[in-house]
């Protein structure tokens, strides 16, 4: 959490048995825009399975009037490119959300950058497990030292270790603004495929062959 934040009225909830903070006065209108999931850390089983074949995958958000956030989501895969639309519900306070469609119980943006980089809080059930991660967006896709900084201050003050965090690589194989056929109905992301491990509930994925 950087310094100027130190002397705000801030709002901690407990959450699998972690303190957590939720970023003060957070806004989601200025949270919108494309953002790039730089690295990760995770205790989760399928997470830890997978992370050494991990890419870097991107948000692409936007506000609605409800508070509420539409994010289209795209992972880099190594046949193609895995897209999906999923909603974050606001959740009592701002910055707050859950994500049904991914078996995201509880997220909070813990600390904010509007122009550079977001520290995100997950805590989520998969495979009837449940397990925390937390993300580290950036608008571009080399992080800076201040928000890898702030990432590692906040993933180790929820009991995650340096050796459960990956650094993800670049990948060309999503190309931002374009979009493929959707799958037909039913269908969803393998969990051990993609930047996520945890996609199988979602909804609206489509597929794009790799260039």
């Amino acid at each position: 959490m950087r310094p100027e934040h130190l002397s705000l009225v801030l709002l901690w909830v407990s959450v699998g048995g972690a303190e957590v903070l939720v970023q003060p006065d957070f806004d989601a209108k200025k949270f919108s825009g494309l953002w790039h999931v730089v690295s990760m850390v995770s205790d989760c089983k399928v997470f830890l399975e997978n992370k050494d074949h991990l890419l870097m995958s991107t948000r692409d958000v936007n506000a609605t009037a409800r508070g509420d956030l539409s994010v289209h989501i795209e992972v880099p895969r190594a046949d193609g490119c895995n897209q999906m639309d999923v909603q974050y519900l606001k959740v009592g306070s701002e910055g707050h959300f859950k994500v049904p469609a991914l078996g995201y119980l509880d997220v909070r943006v813990a600390d904010v950058d509007y122009s550079s980089f977001a520290v995100v809080y997950i805590y989520k059930e998969l495979q009837g497990a449940l397990s925390t991660m937390v993300q580290l967006y950036s608008r571009t896709q080399d992080a800076t030292c201040q928000a890898l900084r702030a990432f590692q201050d906040f993933y180790r003050t929820v009991g995650l270790q340096d050796d459960l965090v990956v650094r993800l690589p670049q990948s060309d194989a999503c190309s931002p603004g374009q979009r493929g056929t959707q799958a037909p109905p039913g269908s969803s992301p393998s969990p051990t495929q993609g930047e996520d491990p945890d996609n199988s509930g979602a909804s609206n994925l489509t597929t794009r062959g790799a260039h």
